[in-house]
């Protein structure tokens, strides 16, 4: 069948569309036309069978056999329908038309009509027999001829994909959340297989692809077809997951009517109820949604990431709550098939991000582990960066990972990164956010998917050939490169001492000396110190009284060292031994110990660039921790060295903390990318805002003549 062929029947079901105008929004068109398309697809596939069906159904009621057994048997399919309804009988008797569309619905087996239900079916019969139009729309699809002999599956699943497409173009919400643009999935595709091209020429080839959220299942279908480019008789099992009950109807809708097992296909959230558990696939890809929160599977997740560790999925570490997209990349690499020691078997990842995994989360986060894990493990081949403005609900730039357990020699312990953020062209209409788009090398457009395939395949050559035309688009990194040493650099604390009236009031408002004041008067109140050692609560009244024994007491400490205001000192044990002083000559036996030569320092002390030296019990400098540095050291550099060579030249007493050291993976790709251009000269600019000067002139001359 040719493509004007596949527009034509395509143009006959979206043809409803004038039926719907005006009861129906235009974003609306889709929930009505696709049910029926598949509705219609599935009766005539199951046409030629109907008799058998018929016959099975008594022969099961009258032996009591398993019709679950014997039905599929007879329908020759995975599904089958016992009515002897037909859209056709239907439409015919208008007045009925909505009583037995739900009849016939609901003698459908279960999983094609858990597909019908999941399009909200009966909603869309309600409301469109309310409006006296659904007999007529019943009508138009009796006419729609999607016998198995005149449209193939493959055919098929070229109309419904077309079908989805117009609906995703009507709503441009719909399109943004649920489906990637076509020339997007095309260069993903070819990124995720072309390096396997060779074997997937050979016969009897089978290759298993899943898709963790796969929306309407256009990557899906784009990967078998790209597949099937390689070997039509190739087999090609498609798997995904969708949380979208709608997105999930259309997918398992596609698959059913290109004849493969629906059942491929989960409902649910990958996350918290893994659709595929322990399976293992060839290719897995993906496009998540970008920044979408976890909250709802917040416990799953993290229980599995507590309790499962390295065996579960989530074991190398949590992203941030506010966005998923490493949980569904380690998702995805959970169920990378392993390579045996023959270098046989394996998997290939590829999945869309927006550029907040790359660097997003300092060393020792969640994110910065997951990179760790991945890079440290050299499953990271490649990341693309790819044009702003691509997708439908962002124009934010955004970016291709490529994974795989089994690189080739060349690319073993390294990553590939390729610029492709200028490979585009601009729409004439825009669909959301969507301005631009990857060239296929028609209609009159560059070829920019294949010119970034080649690029790819050539990226390591392209890389180390300074005379290569796009040697400046691609760079090859060590896997090492990208991570680094986050190291603190302290500084010794240097105090001078020195009391003043705001230094004494915080050395008497300090818990030494207010536990000093209260051991002193709590003597002389029996009642209140009973209290206080019972920790029983105090009255408002006996809190105030208690209070004010105790800063009364904590004055007598201030009054014995008021004739040391104004004083300073350059040493601790100077300004102890004149404290010391001080309290005996006024008689007063003040508070001693650790936690008030703590206290002391902390309030008298001050800092001072010259002041002495702070030390700590083991006889080791004490950190300022207001003078605390962090620097990121790149792996392969020694810290000390780093240390004499960036940091003592300023600050020669600097130290690093070597227990507070973390590694840190991040991959800048812009910074590898980025060419200084020179400011413009001040003349050029000059003269520039001169004759913008001279043309407002004689703008103005104008109007007032």
């Amino acid at each position: 069948m040719n493509s004007s062929k596949h527009t034509e029947l395509a143009n006959h079901a979206w043809s409803v569309a004038d039926l719907l105008r005006g009861d129906y929004k235009q974003s609306d068109y889709g929930k009505v036309i696709l049910p029926f398309t598949v509705l219609r697809r599935l009766e005539c596939v199951l046409e030629p069978t109907r008799e058998k069906v018929a016959e099975a159904v008594v022969r099961c009621k009258e032996e009591d056999l398993d019709a679950d057994y014997f039905l599929p048997r007879a329908s020759g399919h995975s599904f089958f329908n016992t009515s002897s309804l037909t859209l056709k009988s239907i439409a015919g008797d208008p007045k009925n038309a909505a009583t037995n569309l739900q009849v016939y619905v609901g003698a459908f087996s279960d999983n094609a009509r858990e597909v019908l239900e999941k399009y909200k079916f009966a909603q869309q019969i309600t409301a469109l027999d309310e409006a006296n139009l659904l007999y007529q729309v019943i009508g138009k699809f009796t006419d729609l001829d999607l016998r198995p002999e005149a449209v193939s599956n493959h055919n098929m699943g070229y109309i419904f994909e077309e079908l989805i497409r117009r609906f995703s173009e009507q709503s441009n919400e719909t399109a943004g959340e649920h489906f990637t643009p076509r020339e997007v999935i095309k260069l993903m595709v070819n990124l995720l297989i072309a390096p396997d091209g060779d074997a997937l020429s050979l016969p009897g080839v089978v290759r298993t692809v899943m898709d963790p959220a796969c929306g309407t299942g256009g990557m899906l279908s784009a990967a078998e077809d790209h597949i099937k480019a390689y070997n039509e008789d190739a087999t090609v099992e498609v798997s995904g997951q969708e949380l979208n009950p709608e997105s999930w109807a259309i997918c398992r809708s596609d698959l059913m009517i290109k004849g493969q097992s629906p059942e491929n296909i989960a409902f649910g959230n990958s996350f918290s109820d893994d659709g595929h558990a322990r399976e293992k696939f060839d290719y897995l890809l993906a496009n998540p949604p970008f920044g979408v929160d976890w909250k709802k599977v917040k416990g799953d997740v993290e229980y599995e990431h507590s309790n499962l560790g390295d065996s579960g999925r989530f074991g190398a570490g949590l992203p941030r709550i506010n966005d998923g997209s490493l949980l569904f990349l380690q998702h995805m690499i959970s169920k990378m098939k392993p390579v045996d020691v023959n270098g046989k078997g394996g998997s290939r990842i590829a999945i869309v991000f927006n550029g907040s995994p790359l660097f997003t989360g300092a060393a020792g986060s969640g994110e910065s582990e997951i990179r760790r894990w991945i890079l440290e493990n050299d499953w990271l081949e490649a990341i693309v960066a790819l044009p702003d403005q691509l997708f439908y609900n962002t124009g934010i730039s955004t970016y291709f990972w490529i994974l795989t357990n089994r690189k080739d020699a060349q690319h073993k312990g390294k990553v590939v990164l390729l610029d492709a953020r200028d490979q585009w062209v601009k729409m004439r209409k825009s669909l959301g956010d969507k301005r631009k788009e990857l060239g296929d090398g028609t209609g009159g457009k560059p070829n920019h998917i294949g010119d970034i395939t080649r690029l790819y395949g050539d990226a390591v050559s392209a890389a180390a050939d300074a005379e290569h035309p796009l040697h400046g688009k691609v760079k090859v990194f060590d896997n090492s490169a990208f991570g680094y040493q986050r190291i603190t650099v302290e500084r010794p604390l240097k105090l001078r001492f020195e009391l003043t009236k705001e230094t004494l009031a915080a050395l008497l408002a300090s818990k030494p000396v207010q536990k000093w004041a209260e051991e002193r008067f709590l003597p002389r109140e029996p009642e209140l110190a009973t209290k206080a050692k019972a920790r029983r609560k105090l009255t408002d009244e006996e809190e105030a009284q208690f209070r004010k024994l105790a800063d009364a007491e904590a004055l007598v400490l201030g009054d014995a060292l008021s004739p040391l205001l104004g004083g300073e000192w350059a040493t601790k044990s100077e300004a102890q031994v004149a404290v010391r002083d001080a309290m005996a000559k006024a008689g007063v036996p003040g508070p001693t110990g650790a936690p008030f030569a703590k206290a002391f320092r902390d309030a008298v002390g001050v800092r001072d660039a010259e002041g002495e030296v702070q030390v700590l019990k083991g006889g080791q400098s004490e950190p300022d921790a207001d003078l605390r540095d962090y620097e990121n050291v790149p792996l392969s550099e020694d810290v000390e060295e780093y240390l004499k060579r960036e940091v003592h030249p300023h600050v020669p007493d600097a130290w690093v903390d070597h227990t507070k050291t973390k590694v840190g993976y991040e991959i800048p790709f812009t910074r590898h990318f980025y060419v200084y251009e020179p400011p413009r000269p001040l003349a050029e600019i000059d003269a520039e805002l001169k004759a913008l000067e001279a043309k407002i002139q004689a703008l103005l001359g104008e109007v007032t003549e």
